[in-house]
C-alpha cells in the first residue's frame, strides 16, 4: 500500500496495516515486562561479581598483611607495602557499595516501576496487553470486512474474465472447423457475449467494493494510529526508564568520578613516595648494626641493693626501658672517666627500678563470681606499696589506657606479649620510635606489643 511505502517499507512479516499484523505491537507490551526481569537479572549478576571481587581483595589483604608483618621487610618501605593492603581494603569497601546499589536500590526501583507499568489479570496476561489487542481489533474490524468484500469481488471478476477467454477460444476453433454447423457457431457466439456481459458486471462490482475500501482507508488509518500511539507512549516511558537505569549503572560502576577512589590511590602514591632508603638504612644501622648501643664492661662497686633478687616482671620492664651506656672515654691518667649520661644513669637507677617495679605490679584482678581472684599472684609479686624518691613507701598510682587487639599477635621474643583479636589489655607506656608499646594482659603479664595492632577502647 502507498501509505506503507511512505512510512518506510514493508516488514518481512507483512505491513502493519494488513489484518492481524498489529499483534507485533501488542506483543511488545509483554516483551517490555520480560525485559524488566532481564534488566534486574543483569544488575544482580554484576552485583555478585562486585561482591566476589570485594571479598577477594579483603582475603588478599589479610593474607599478605600477616606475611609482611612477620617478614623481613622493615622501615618506610614496609609502610609502603602495607599501604597497598590498606588501599585494597578501601577498594573492597567501594566495590561493596557498588554491589549494594546494584542488588538493592537499583533492582528495587526496577521492580517498583514494573509493578506500576504492568498489571496482571486474574485470567492471565496483562491489562495493558488486552487493552491494546481490543483497541486494534475494534479499529480494524470494519476495514477487514470491506477488504474481504474487495477480495470476493476481485475473485469473481477474474473468474468471469477467465470464462470469457475460454468462450472466445472455443468460438475461434469452431470457425476454423468446417464440420461445425452455423447453429453451433451461433450458440458459441451467444456464449461469448454472455460471458463478456458477466465480466463487465463483475468488474463494476469489484471497482465499487474497491472504491468503498479506499474511502474508508483514512478512517481506518486514523483509528489504528490512535491505538498505536497509545502503545508508543507506553513504550516511550519504558525506554526512558531503561535509559535512566543504565545511566545509574554507569554512575555506580564509573569509579573515575568517585572521590574516595581518587583519594585511595592518591594516598597510596604519597606513602610510596615517602619511602626513604636512606632512612631505612639508618634505622637498620642503629637497630641491628654498628649504631647499636653497647654496655661496655666497667668497674662496679658491691652494694646490698645489687644483691637483691630481681623478679621476672622487673626484668621485662627493665628490658623495655633500659638505657645502654656508650661514649666511654679514657681520662688523661688512664682511668676510664664517666660521661654525664653515665653519672645521671647511676644516680637515677634506683628510682627507675622502683618505678618499673611498680608498673609491673599494677594489673587488674580477675573477677570470679563477683570476687577478685588474685590467686595467680605471689606475695613477692603483689606489694601494696613502692618507694618514692625519698625512700618512703607510697600507694601504687600508675595510669593505664584500655586498648583492644585488632589482630592476632604471637610474641617473637620472651619480652613480647601474645594475644588474640578482640582481647583487651592495658597500655602502660607510650609508643616508642620503633612503634612498640608496653602493656599488661588481663592475666597480669607485662610485655611489649606492636602499637598498630590495637585500638583504644571506645574509639
Amino acid at each position: 500500500m502507498s501509505s506503507e511505502d511512505d512510512a518506510g517499507g514493508e516488514a518481512p512479516g507483512g505491513s502493519f496495516w494488513e489484518p492481524g499484523n498489529y499483534r507485533r505491537t501488542v506483543k511488545r507490551v509483554d516483551d517490555g515486562y520480560r525485559l524488566c526481569n532481564d534488566l534486574i537479572s543483569c544488575f544482580q549478576e554484576r552485583a555478585k561479581i562486585e561482591k566476589n571481587y570485594a571479598q577477594q581483595l579483603t582475603e588478599w589483604s589479610r593474607k599478605w598483611r600477616t606475611t609482611v608483618e612477620k617478614g623481613p621487610q622493615y622501615g618506610t618501605l614496609e609502610k609502603a607495602w602495607h599501604a597497598f593492603l590498606t588501599a585494597a581494603d578501601k577498594l573492597s569497601e567501594i566495590h561493596l557499595a557498588v554491589r549494594n546499589h546494584l542488588a538493592g536500590k537499583d533492582s528495587d526501583k526496577i521492580k517498583a516501576w514494573q509493578k506500576e507499568a504492568y498489571h496482571k489479570q486474574m485470567i492471565g496476561g496483562f491489562k495493558e496487553t488486552k487493552e491494546a489487542e481490543d483497541g486494534f481489533r475494534k479499529a480494524q474490524k470494519p476495514w477487514v470486512k470491506k477488504m474481504k468484500d474487495v477480495e470476493t469481488s476481485k475473485k469473481n471478476y477474474h473468474a468471469a474474465r477467465k470464462e470469457e477467454k475460454t468462450a472466445h477460444t472455443r468460438e475461434n476453433h469452431a470457425k476454423a472447423d468446417s464440420s461445425v454447423s452455423q447453429e453451433q457457431l451461433r450458440k458459441l457466439r451467444d456464449r461469448v457475449e454472455k460471458c463478456t456481459q458477466e465480466a463487465e458486471k463483475c468488474k463494476d462490482q469489484y471497482e465499487k467494493m474497491l472504491e468503498e475500501l479506499n474511502r474508508y482507508n483514512p478512517r481506518y488509518m486514523e483509528d489504528m494510529e490512535q491505538v498505536f500511539e497509545g502503545c508508543q507512549e507506553a513504550e516511550r516511558k519504558r525506554l526512558c526508564f531503561f535509559k535512566e537505569m543504565l545511566l545509574n549503572l554507569h554512575q555506580h560502576l564509573n569509579l573515575s568520578t568517585n572521590e574516595s577512589f581518587h583519594a585511595l590511590y592518591r594516598d597510596l602514591y604519597q606513602v610510596i613516595m615517602a619511602a626513604d632508603n636512606q632512612e631505612d638504612l639508618k634505622w637498620w644501622r642503629n637497630t641491628h648494626g654498628p649504631g647499636m648501643a653497647m654496655n661496655w664492661p666497667q668497674f662496679e662497686e658491691w652494694s646490698l641493693e645489687s644483691q637483691r633478687p630481681i623478679t621476672k616482671k622487673e626484668k621485662s620492664g627493665k628490658m623495655a626501658d633500659d638505657v645502654t651506656l656508650t661514649s666511654i672515654l679514657p681520662a688523661r691518667d688512664g682511668v676510664v672517666s664517666q660521661t654525664p649520661l653515665q653519672i645521671r644513669q647511676r644516680f637515677s637507677y634506683q628510682e627507675e627500678q622502683n618505678s618499673l617495679f611498680c608498673d609491673s605490679l599494677r594489673a587488674p584482678a580477675h573477677v570470679n563470681g563477683g570476687k577478685e581472684d588474685i590467686s595467680e599472684w605471689s606475695d613477692e609479686d603483689t606489694p601494696k606499696k613502692c618507694l618514692d624518691a625519698n625512700g618512703q613507701e607510697e600507694d601504687i598510682k600508675v595510669p593505664g589506657v584500655r586498648v583492644r587487639a585488632l589482630y592476632d599477635y604471637t610474641g617473637q621474643e620472651s619480652d613480647e606479649l601474645s594475644f588474640k583479636a578482640g582481647e583487651e589489655l592495658m597500655k602502660i607506656s607510650e609508643e616508642d620510635e620503633q612503634g612498640w608499646c608496653k602493656g599488661r594482659l588481663l592475666t597480669g603479664q607485662v610485655g611489649l606489643y606492636p602499637a598498630n595492632y590495637v585500638e583504644k577502647v571506645g574509639s
